[in-house]
């Protein structure tokens, strides 16, 4: 790629109040950055790509992805919380060797960038051996995306790490992969600790962990308030009662918290990750929209998992704009009244697929939005396809028309990672890698279903 690109000629949604959205505008890339964004911008020696017609936008940011599960993926398209449990952490994770870790993170986060997600938070408690983290760390990386790792727990035992456990992440392997791959925080990869919280564990090994995270200046990603068990450990309560809220926590699901709790979360500055898609399919409860446009904070989406529901943002902005509308709509009914006119809007999920995810995953001064000095992870969306023509609303197009095969292109810190809408990158050796790790996990599995295609 040019060390200048100018993306020539697009309806441009930049998700910068400040500059709003452009009906014809140019974005200019320099390096690794956002230059210029405007109408008719002139850049004689830049590569100039003609996006006419095209929707532009920042990146989508997935917030929360159990990115290892991509080799089994649409394994348990029935499953409920309770089943995943079963199913996915207590019979495929033991399975889980370091190269089966690489070949996921790696197809997965292809599958990231081939949807137009340029940053993934990747929530990896797969970490059975030491190499296991080295592993994930090396196939985000050679995917070319950005990546936030989050090192959770090892997945050797349900018992042993899912129920009021008395083992904590290993602190000396998080200090050696901090100080190892995460240096500062500064690079195009960051570093957090997703912990599995009050229910989960004992109380010590919780406060280990947050003193562990807080020790080495990592922000926190965790679940909370999900399903029939986990809804009603009143996670946050039990956190402020321990005195380890603050603002370095991303508060996953979150679909049972009181209103007690969503207040603490509103008044410690914490934030919070909804996968809609997930919640609603598995019975995590109602994605929690209504109490964060309450108590003004602002919700980010996230995929979770790919052996249940698909991995690209669309779905989870369409699961979050109709599972709102519908409450809000059967209100309405029921008190004979019309629809209020605060209901969600799809800008608002747009917003939640961009730069509020960029705010959750402490990102937000680099990127979320096309503002000059950000890092240019941009997307194109193309406007003349059979399902997006003819633009009229753009962001409507985007979110309630487009899906990844209208991804046209794909940059990442200023490098094209898709052009024409094909990926640049070895995808041949990603899904070989992938494949033979499907393979090897499922011939390992001693509650292979018997729908499950034969392997071998």
């Amino acid at each position: 790629m040019a060390s200048r690109t100018l993306l020539k000629g697009g309806h441009v949604i930049t998700m910068d109040p400040e500059l709003g959205d452009l009906a014809r505008g140019d974005v200019l890339i320099e390096g690794s950055k956002i230059a210029a964004v405007g109408p008719d911008l002139e850049a004689d020696d830049a590569e100039i790509i003609d996006v006419t017609g095209d929707i532009v936008i920042p990146g989508f940011i997935d917030t929360h992805r159990h990115t290892w599960e991509t080799a089994i993926r649409g394994s348990a398209p029935n499953a409920t919380l309770d089943d995943y449990f079963v199913e996915i952490l207590d019979s495929f994770a033991p399975l889980y060797r370091p190269e089966d870790v690489y070949a996921s993170n790696l197809a997965g986060a292809l599958e990231c960038i081939n949807a137009g997600i340029t940053t993934l938070l990747d929530w990896s408690h797969i970490n059975n051996t030491p190499e296991h983290p080295d592993a994930a760390i090396q196939g985000l990386k050679d995917s070319g995306i950005r990546a936030v790792y989050a090192y959770g727990s090892a997945n050797t035992s349900l018992q042993d790490y899912w129920f009021e456990s008395s083992i904590a992440i290993p602190a000396d392997d998080v200090r050696r992969v901090r100080e190892t791959y995460f240096p500062s925080d500064d690079g195009k990869m960051t570093m957090q600790l997703a912990t599995r919280g009050p229910g989960f564990c004992k109380p010590e090994v919780v406060e280990a962990e947050w003193r562990l995270a807080r020790e080495l200046g990592l922000p926190i990603t965790v679940h909370v308030g999900m399903g029939r068990l986990a809804g009603r450990f009143g996670m946050v309560e039990q956190l402020s009662d321990m005195g380890l809220l603050g603002p370095d926590i991303t508060y996953i699901h979150s679909c049972y918290l009181s209103d007690e709790e969503w207040q603490m979360v509103r008044d410690t500055g914490g934030t919070i990750s909804i996968a809609a898609q997930v919640e609603l399919q598995m019975g995590h409860g109602q994605p929690p929209i209504a109490p964060c446009r309450l108590h003004q904070l602002r919700p980010s989406l996230s995929i979770d998992v790919v052996t249940t529901v698909p991995g690209d943002m669309f779905t989870q902005m369409r699961a979050v704009f109709g599972s709102e509308r519908v409450l809000v709509n059967a209100e309405a009914w029921k008190a004979d009244c019309e629809i209020p006119d605060d209901t969600i809007t799809a800008r608002e999920c747009l917003e939640m697929a961009t730069i509020n995810g960029a705010y959750t995953v402490g990102l937000e001064d680099r990127v979320g939005s096309l503002t000059p000095g950000k890092q240019a992870d941009v997307v194109v969306i193309r406007g003349d396809d059979i399902n997006t023509a003819p633009v009229i609303d753009p962001v409507a197009a985007v979110v309630l028309a487009a899906d990844v095969s209208n991804v046209d292109t794909v940059i990442i810190d200023g490098e094209i990672h898709k052009r024409n809408g094909k990926l640049v990158a070895d995808v041949a050796r990603a899904l070989e890698l992938v494949t033979r790790s499907r393979d090897y996990l499922v011939s390992q599995n001693q509650n292979r279903k018997p729908e499950w295609l034969p392997i071998g």
